[in-house]
């Protein structure tokens, strides 16, 4: 019998890999949320070529039209170089290739929580796909000449080996080409080393970018490119890809790893598989029985049963002779021998969206398809009104989603995704939606409206405007709490020197006073305290002497912060056998208010002050390097740094 869920109790979660965070930009799409409205909304973002590539109406081929259209992202020129430890002139000689897949490999950490600095040294791996030289062939073109830079630069095997540098990272760090499988495959090798326990964690992207006409030129000559410049694919109208250009970064570790680490889950890799199909008619032909090998390896191999998979998003390029193949393989391995009660197999392709992006492909399809599983829905598949007369769909027991395709509500969900490199290296890779995550009742209970305060950090002025102007756009959207945002800033990402500190009480507040910052400097907005951190700098408690209290001190903590009231629990214990009366009524606001009047009450009631606030901060993750104390307030810096326990504090304090 099949086990039939990557969240079944049978499963080794050291096998399975999680999904912890996920980053990227692809044409039409600045980010992984924007890139799921654009799937929703049936966005197409297959455009002109920009002025910035190449003039369009240039003559680049005296025999063939050359493809005119692409998909391509905004602004690939923009980079903070000495955000990465890189010299401006140096970034001058680096593909930009190797800029995005820096900035991406950061951006899925942010996704993961995961704060860069705790990775340094850790065996964590890097693996890329990549495939063409077009800033080498630029730079060729206009005879620029080379500097003690542009050898790195230029070389793809440094867009993996520049991530590992700038993070410290000590795992395997490769750059994987075998085509359009390249980032599919480059996950297949991360997965393998992770279930090996090579490596603590791996980051793997795809790149690709479109700088220079001579791809496009050599591939309109080799047949691929479709002369309407239009992904159709399993259309009637299929007559080849158009091309298209992205970055997709992962975080990803294994199962058993990221539970115990406490990790948001975005999905989990159940299996994994790669192969050459042995060559069909030619060398770029590709093999119906080499990818139906591929599929039934994988299903059989993750002992997943054909008929708990919801979706397959195919390679899906729009060729002629490419689709029919996948789709017979699909039908034959997965669709046919489907009980047809539940259906055909879903299948489609984001490439009629964005474009093929090459060596990037496989990635982007696998985070459309982590997104649907996310929201349990799949998107649409545009230009097919039309099927194509040569795939027998009834026979093989396969659809085209072309509407959004409901996913089941509840329980684990499985999905595949493939990816095909033109010299016959194929990869797929099988995911499940994620574990379901236990509700934080603790975390609930605080969300009560009070003030919270959002740390937020850069590493210029400049940039701490621009991460101002990017919060408030994911509060406007209401997806996040201000408490969470507050949360997941101070303790999930890395902190830079320019800081400023928003105090906020409501969501509309914080969202108006993120974009006051975002447009002026941080000491002219109301709410918001900034800095500039010095390094090397130590932290120090300092409890004073009586003559600190005032009339309701503690009241509001003790009512709203569970650990300053355990704590103020914990002194009233202690008191408890060398006093007659009650601390928590002290505090909580006795009637007479006595204490405030009785040395004897007062200086306890302000040691436990004392201390309660002192853990109070240390839960918030401020840990003191030194205390100290004046008077009275010597035994509460004992008690805070053990050299007194609650008990002989507590009996020295009230004697």
């Amino acid at each position: 019998m099949l086990v039939p869920s990557a969240h079944d109790s049978n499963r080794d979660p050291k096998q399975l890999i999680a999904i912890v965070g996920m980053a990227g930009r692809v044409p039409g799409a600045a980010d992984i949320d924007s890139f799921w409205r654009l799937l929703m909304a049936r966005g197409d973002a297959i455009r002109p070529i920009p002025a910035d590539r190449w003039d369009r109406a240039a003559d680049l081929d005296p025999e063939v039209a050359v493809q005119d259209r692409g998909g391509f992202l905004d602004d690939i020129a923009a980079f903070d170089p000495t955000f990465f430890g890189i010299s401006p002139r140096a970034a001058e000689d680096i593909d930009p290739q190797h800029r995005l897949m820096l900035e991406a490999a950061w951006q899925a950490l942010e996704d993961a929580g995961q704060p860069a600095r705790a990775l340094r040294g850790s065996r964590t791996g890097v693996y890329v796909g990549a495939s063409w030289h077009d800033y080498e062939i630029l730079r060729k073109e206009r005879r620029a000449r080379a500097t003690q830079h542009s050898g790195v630069g230029n070389a793809l095997d440094m867009i993996a080996a520049r991530v590992s540098y700038f993070l410290a990272l000590t795992g395997p760090s490769l750059t994987v080409e075998t085509g359009c499988s390249s980032s599919l495959v480059a996950l297949h090798l991360a997965c393998q080393a992770l279930r090996g326990g090579d490596i603590d964690g791996a980051l793997v992207g795809g790149v690709n970018l479109i700088l220079a006409p001579d791809v496009s030129v050599a591939l309109t000559r080799f047949g691929g490119l479709s002369p309407n410049g239009r992904c159709q694919a399993f259309a009637a109208a299929a007559d080849g890809f158009v091309r298209g250009e992205g970055v997709v970064a992962l975080y990803v570790k294994t199962l058993s790893r990221a539970l115990a680490d406490g990790d948001q889950i975005r999905g989990v890799i159940v299996g994994t598989a790669v192969n050459n199909d042995g060559g069909g008619d030619s060398l770029v032909t590709p093999s119906p029985a080499g990818q139906y090998d591929l599929l039934t390896r994988a299903y059989r191999d993750a002992r997943l049963s054909v008929d708990d998979v919801a979706y397959v998003e195919a390679h899906g390029t729009g060729t002629a002779v490419g689709d029919p193949i996948e789709a017979d393989a699909l039908g034959r391995a997965l669709g046919q021998p489907r009980d047809r009660a539940r259906g055909p197999l879903a299948i489609g392709s984001v490439k009629t969206n964005i474009g093929h992006l090459e060596a990037a492909a496989g990635l982007a399809g696998l985070v459309k398809t982590v997104l649907a599983l996310e929201h349990r829905v799949v998107p649409p598949t545009l230009h097919g009104d039309v099927p194509n007369p040569a795939i027998a769909f009834d026979a093989l027991n396969l659809c085209v989603v072309r509407a959004p395709l409901a996913l089941p509500a509840d329980g684990p969900v499985h999905a595949g995704v493939s990816s095909f490199g033109w010299g016959g290296t194929n990869a797929h890779v099988i995911l499940c939606s994620a574990p379901p995550v236990a509700t934080c009742e603790a975390s609930a209970a605080r969300a009560d409206g009070a003030p919270v305060v959002v740390p937020l950090s850069a590493h210029s002025p400049e940039a701490l405007r621009q991460r101002a102007r990017d919060l408030g756009g994911v509060v406007a959207r209401g997806s996040v709490t201000a408490r969470d945002l507050a949360a997941t800033l101070a303790w999930k990402r890395d902190q830079f020197r320019c800081r400023a500190a928003v105090v906020a009480g409501s969501a509309a507040e914080l969202g108006a006073r993120l974009a006051a910052l975002a447009g002026a400097p941080a000491d002219d907005v109301a709410g918001v305290v900034s800095g500039t951190a010095r390094a090397g700098g130590r932290i120090a408690f300092v409890f004073p002497g009586q003559g600190a209290q005032w009339l309701g001190m503690g009241r509001d903590l003790l009512a709203h912060d569970p650990k300053f009231a355990a704590v103020i629990g914990r002194c009233a214990a202690a008191l408890a056998p060398h006093v007659d009366w009650d601390l928590v009524a002290c505090l909580a606001g006795d009637a007479s208010n006595a204490w405030m009047n009785r040395v004897d009450m007062l200086q306890p009631v302000l040691w436990a002050m004392s201390v309660a606030l002192a853990e109070r901060w240390r839960d918030a993750g401020i840990e003191p390097d030194v205390v100290v104390g004046h008077s009275q307030g010597e035994i509460a810096a004992a008690t805070v740094a053990g050299v007194l326990s609650y008990d002989d504090a507590a009996r020295v304090v009230a004697q």
